[in-house]
């Protein structure tokens, strides 16, 4: 009986242990199972950040298009709001940009070329004084191409003055002219005097020569009512042909292009070539003024006479002018005397090897 006693208290306290024993094992598992949760999010979390961390540094400049990778020192900055691969740009790229934008003027606002924001921009102060010379500076900038053209307009006015003047004088005579100019007022003389060379140009413009070619060359006009100008000019009696015509007249310019230069010139040397025709011409009269415009009326009429003589020769060549077949004849009569030697030597080519299939040609249909 006491031996089956014992016997249970054994087996009670072996289970007992047991369980002490037990207890630990379990505690320990739980905690292995936290550890390995913890370890597999943070894999996770750096998995995570590091597929986010490439699409952070992905940048590249917008102006040297050099990327990070590139040049890893140069700051980077995002002046304006655009988005991806276009918000980011280097410092130093950025404002060589805005430099050239501003030409010199650093006040100037410069916007995004993309999204047309407007790039904040801070200035440091370089002190009150230094402020002061900027200023000067940029009002001197604005006002210098006003006072440039200022300039421009009253030596031409001052000029146009001097030469009215001078014309004065000259074709009035100088002693006359002087006691004119001295008896006029001289807020008159500062009227009239520049209108002069303004006036000289506006004559010089209007071409009455044209007028009279066109009536020349116009087909309704008969010259044989008019002898006399047949005689003077080159004008053909033929009777114009009716409607179609071989050479319309219509497409024959004989009139010359205006030139701003030759105009200018010819006005401004009108009064001294009157005074010199005049001088030469009509010795006979006392009066310098009067001698002087009929000098000019001179020049004009003739060099409008020999003009018109000839551009009505040039009318007449480009009406009679004809357009020949291409044939060997006429490249040996009239194209090889004209043409340089090289020029001749390959038209004589081909003047031969048409002579050839010419000559092909004919015993092919003989």
């Amino acid at each position: 009986m006491n031996n089956i006693q014992a016997g249970s208290a054994v087996v009670s306290d072996t289970m007992l242990t047991g369980n002490q024993e037990s207890t630990p094992v379990d505690g320990q598992g739980n905690d292995e199972k936290a550890t390995a949760d913890g370890d597999a999010g943070a894999a996770a979390s750096v998995a995570a950040s590091q597929q986010a961390q490439p699409q952070e540094e992905e940048r590249y400049c917008w102006v040297c298009f050099a990327t990070e990778e590139d040049d890893k020192v140069a700051p980077w900055v995002q002046p304006c709001n655009c988005r991806g691969a276009t918000k980011w740009v280097h410092q130093s790229c950025l404002k060589r940009w805005i430099d050239e934008k501003q030409k010199g003027n650093p006040y100037k606002s410069i916007s995004c070329p993309q999204c047309q924001t407007r790039y904040i921009i801070i200035l440091p102060s370089m002190g009150s004084f230094a402020f002061l010379l900027e200023r000067l500076d940029i009002i001197a900038k604005q006002l210098s191409p006003g006072m440039a053209a200022g300039a421009i307009v009253c030596s031409i006015y001052w000029s146009a003055i001097t030469f009215g003047a001078v014309t004065v004088l000259q074709t009035t005579g100088f002693e006359r002219g002087l006691s004119m100019m001295e008896q006029a007022e001289p807020i008159a003389l500062l009227l009239c005097l520049p209108t002069i060379p303004v006036l000289l140009v506006i004559g010089r413009m209007f071409r009455w020569e044209d007028i009279v070619l066109r009536f020349l060359q116009n087909r309704q006009f008969d010259v044989r009512k008019y002898p006399v100008i047949s005689l003077m000019l080159p004008v053909s009696n033929e009777p114009s042909p009716r409607y179609p015509e071989p050479y319309p007249s219509s497409t024959i310019t004989t009139s010359e292009p205006l030139s701003v230069t030759r105009i200018f010139c010819g006005a401004l040397l009108l009064p001294t070539v009157s005074t010199v025709v005049g001088k030469i011409l009509f010795k006979s009269i006392k009066n310098d003024l009067h001698r002087t415009l009929l000098g000019g009326f001179v020049f004009v009429a003739v060099k409008g006479v020999l003009k018109i003589y000839f551009h009505q020769k040039k009318h007449n060549r480009a009406k009679q002018r004809q357009i020949l077949d291409y044939t060997p004849e006429n490249v040996r009569k009239y194209t090889l005397r004209t043409q340089p030697p090289e020029g001749q030597h390959q038209h004589g080519q081909q003047a031969s090897q048409l002579d050839r299939n010419r000559a092909d040609l004919v015993e092919g249909t003989g």
